[in-house]
């Protein structure tokens, strides 16, 4: 068994590990589960999605069951669990960005993209997908791209932003 766990936590760069490490260290020793979000979000930013095996690495190496950490890397929707593009586009459309126009967002960003959210555009360049909050209601409508925000959009707004990935 510790063979097994040993080879899937092999898995995992030196660089990886270490972040975690650092994120273990942050909590109590008992609680070193406290890092799984962390964890995941390392992977991910390393290898550009999480595969079951890259989860169960992930287990291994906190020494949880993998059962807990799909349900984390399944629950939130800031994890991928099938490659992406390049540049992920998050569209909020939670209550605030709703009724200030998400749904306008959303279909202009489709029809300029050529994608339905959960897709990827042809030359590989974007992922187009659809979350429920971004904790940003007072700069609705908005979308994140990678990790900026982007707030108060109009189809010209977006056409300027898009642009700066070309």
């Amino acid at each position: 068994m510790i063979a097994a766990q040993k080879r899937r936590s092999g898995l995992l760069s030196d660089k990886v590990r270490a972040g975690i490490d650092d994120w273990v260290s942050k909590y109590p020793p008992e609680h070193k589960q406290s890092a799984v979000m962390a964890a995941l979000r390392l992977v991910q930013e390393e290898q550009g999605h999480l595969t079951t095996e890259l989860m169960d690495s992930v287990a291994d190496y906190l020494e949880i069951e993998p059962i807990t950490v799909y349900e984390v890397a399944t629950f939130y929707s800031m994890y991928d669990l099938k490659p992406v593009g390049r540049h992920k586009i998050s569209v909020c459309t939670n209550i605030s960005c709703m009724l200030c126009g998400s749904a306008e967002i959303m279909a202009y960003l489709e029809k300029k993209l050529d994608v339905k959210p959960g897709g990827t555009t042809a030359d590989g360049r974007f992922f187009l997908k659809e979350v429920e909050c971004l904790a940003a209601c007072g700069g609705a409508p908005m979308f994140q791209i990678d990790k900026t925000y982007y707030e108060k959009l109009t189809a010209e707004k977006i056409d300027a932003i898009l642009a700066e990935y070309e």
